[in-house]
């Protein structure tokens, strides 16, 4: 079995059809297969025979949670990094104001996607690892340990946006089409392909993101002590900074035994490829935020 990476529709056959697949639409000069090719395979136009043996040599791999890091750090720690993580190392006020907006509504579908996660398995150590997700970013733990979430809202709150206008707000609309997508993700298709699609975006705030080749963390951590943000906002970004290395990479394990186990590994790796490209523009969609609201406060 394979999947297209940009319209995920499912082939019963190999990595030569989902190639045809490919070098058909390119034929039709379908503009979002080629912009993806251009960004994966390579800008020139490949003949079939040559297309075939850059999309094997693409998707193989012998460790899919390798993959996944590989890929995830040349989308978003490469050369230049992720804007957004360009503007993390030391934040303006108004990036951190449209972080607390738009991640709202991430929150909001990351615990539905970790519950149709759930309903999609019966395998115990999947249900028990989201559960404590969902516990953790939006539930918390009592006033000793607010939710991810509570952090957020207490970070925007410190920056003058109130809980009340965050929870009123409309996703940009980058954010919406993400959201919906992770939502058909993770409801529609297996429970280690949704995993594949959510869990693999935690890469982004890794510690170990630097072992992993990046030149940069998601943000110098001088900020949570040298007074440029607010204290809220050091609370929010230093959880996740000084949460456990290891749970990060509990899910990409998870991912790696269960594809491995129903042999759908090149499933997984076609939809955490749509699911960065999505995660892309919705990253984008907070800086968009944090200018709408600078210029409404001008």
């Amino acid at each position: 079995m394979t999947r297209c990476p940009v319209c995920l529709v499912q082939m019963n056959d190999t990595i030569a059809r989902l190639s045809d697949h490919f070098y058909a639409l390119q034929l039709k000069n379908n503009a979002d297969h080629i912009m993806w090719l251009n960004r994966y395979i390579g800008k020139q136009r490949f003949g079939q025979d040559e297309l075939e043996l850059k999309f094997e040599k693409f998707f193989r791999t012998a460790s899919l949670k390798e993959w996944i890091i590989s890929n995830f750090v040349r989308k978003f720690y490469g050369d230049p990094p992720h804007m957004f993580i360009l503007e993390m190392q030391h934040p303006k006020e108004y990036v951190l104001k449209g972080y607390a907006m738009e991640h709202h509504h991430f929150l909001k579908q990351w615990v539905r996607s970790c519950a149709s996660i759930i309903s999609n398995t019966d395998m115990e150590d999947v249900q028990a690892f989201e559960i404590e997700n969902i516990v953790s970013e939006w539930y918390g733990a009592g006033d000793s340990r607010p939710s991810h979430h509570e952090l957020l809202l207490r970070m925007g709150e410190s920056l003058g946006v109130s809980r009340d206008a965050i929870y009123k707000s409309e996703p940009l609309p980058a954010t919406k089409r993400a959201v919906e997508a992770w939502s058909m993700m993770s409801r529609d298709f297996t429970f280690v392909e949704g995993m594949a699609a959510m869990h693999s975006l935690e890469l982004v705030a890794s510690r170990n993101i630097r072992k992993y080749g990046a030149t940069m963390g998601y943000f110098d951590p001088v900020i949570l002590e040298d007074g440029s943000i607010t204290e809220e906002a050091a609370n929010f970004l230093g959880e996740g900074y000084n949460a456990d290395v290891a749970h990060s990479e509990t899910a990409l394990d998870l991912i790696e035994k269960y594809s491995k186990e129903m042999r759908n590994t090149q499933d997984c790796q076609a939809v955490f490829l749509k699911s960065i490209e999505v995660f892309d523009d919705y990253l984008n969609a907070r800086l968009e935020r944090g200018m709408m609201l600078e210029d409404k406060q001008q």
